[in-house]
């Protein structure tokens, strides 16, 4: 019986795989809600789109079909970031904060950055115009992932520890404030302070330093004419509904009219010529005329599923020791959370109009790029951490078998 054992144990067919020949881990949770939200996306872009499309372009399908050909794109960006190790973004963090503060500044030089209603966000490469913006907020969380790991304890004991890369935020905030693209700003802003935060700074600091950036974040909106109408017709958007208070109004005229169930796909009304922005930044108000509550309950269940699943993987990766995945992970929960909340509020008339997409759902290339390049950073620290679990089941396996190779000889 001990041959037959240390037989069956050498041939290998009570051993376990090699660690190299495991296929690679995938998160069906957040692989299936990208997908779903991908899908729904899709949907609500063609049915939205229809009409202008079909004004503008004789192809009523014409918005729909372009953010197909980005899906594919975004799916083709998610496997090519999954497949790259996080040693890579955490040794080229500072690389790739410089560089995103450079390409911030050189949107704002003129005749460079390319202008659409008054913002300059773009870089126009003829085919395809890219927008900074998106890309920064990516690397710049990056770069906080990694800062925190180098200086987790200055962070945690040394107020300059807080304060220098509140500094480098606040400067990239400065320049995408210029462009303008206030919403960018805040949502780079707040999803550093929450990375700081579970970074372990003092709460003392971190309170002053939020409400002062809130403070100025007050000064700079009542001082620009342009942010300050914005305000205005947030308040009361039906003091001047045909002009400044229009979309606001219009918005809330699509999602009032979509009642418990909604008017059906294809069945609204305020996506004729109405609503404008209709299948970008207002797409949500489209989706809760057509599906109504429940289908809004729906929605914003999918997204908070995101952000619980993204927490839970860093979770995870924080208690394998793997703290640059765990921070990446929060940080892209944080980022994807707060501009859903931010354009669902935009829409509800909750906050003030700041140009922001619907992650995953609204029209727009690079957000959509933007927001799957961060899936697959997500996936990737889910896939390291399951390698490392793998890595410690192996040796403790070679371990077992080694000693019952001892025992069966002696």
């Amino acid at each position: 019986m001990p041959s037959l054992n240390g037989q069956a144990v050498r041939s290998g067919k009570l051993s376990d795989p090699p660690v190299s020949e495991l296929s690679p881990c995938l998160d069906r949770s957040i692989l299936l809600l990208y997908l779903i939200l991908i899908l729904i996306g899709l949907v609500m872009v063609t049915s939205a789109s229809i009409g202008i499309a079909d004004q503008h372009t004789q192809d009523p399908f014409y918005y729909g079909k372009r953010h197909f050909l980005r899906i594919v794109l975004s799916f083709m960006l998610v496997w090519l970031v999954f497949r790259i190790p996080l040693s890579f973004w955490k040794n080229n963090g500072m690389v790739l904060m410089l560089g995103s503060i450079v390409l911030l500044g050189v949107v704002l030089i003129p005749g460079v950055g390319h202008s659409v209603n008054g913002s300059t966000r773009w870089l126009n490469f003829g085919a395809f115009t890219f927008q900074v913006s998106e890309v920064s907020k990516l690397f710049l969380i990056i770069y906080l992932s990694g800062y925190l790991i180098r200086r987790s304890e200055e962070v945690r004991t040394n107020a300059m520890g807080f304060v220098k890369p509140m500094l480098v935020l606040a400067f990239a905030s400065g320049l995408l404030i210029l462009e303008p693209d206030f919403g960018a700003a805040a949502v780079l802003l707040l999803t550093g302070l929450g990375l700081m935060f579970l970074g372990g700074v003092r709460f003392v600091q971190f309170t002053l330093f939020l409400t002062g950036t809130v403070a100025i974040m007050i000064l700079l909106a009542v001082s620009s004419p342009y942010r300050l109408s914005r305000i205005i017709s947030f308040i009361d958007p039906w003091a001047d509904p045909f002009n400044s208070g229009f979309q606001l109004t219009q918005s809330l005229i699509a999602i009032g009219s979509g009642g418990w169930f909604g008017s059906g796909l294809g069945g609204s009304i305020q996506k004729l010529f109405y609503l404008p922005e209709a299948h970008t930044d207002f797409l949500f108000a489209i989706y809760a005329e057509e599906f109504g509550l429940a289908g809004t309950v729906i929605l914003i269940s999918l997204y908070a599923l995101f952000a619980i699943r993204c927490f839970s993987i860093g979770k995870m990766a924080l208690l394998g020791q793997q703290v640059f995945g765990a921070y990446l992970a929060y940080g892209v929960g944080l980022l994807i959370t707060l501009q859903a909340v931010i354009n669902i509020g935009v829409n509800m008339g909750a906050l003030p109009t700041k140009g922001l997409t619907l992650p995953f759902i609204s029209y727009g290339g690079n957000s959509m790029l933007s927001m799957s390049f961060a899936v697959g950073l997500v996936l990737r620290v889910y896939r390291e951490y399951q390698q490392g679990e793998s890595d410690s089941s192996a040796i403790g396996s070679r371990r077992r078998r080694r000693t019952s190779n001892q025992r069966m000889v002696a």
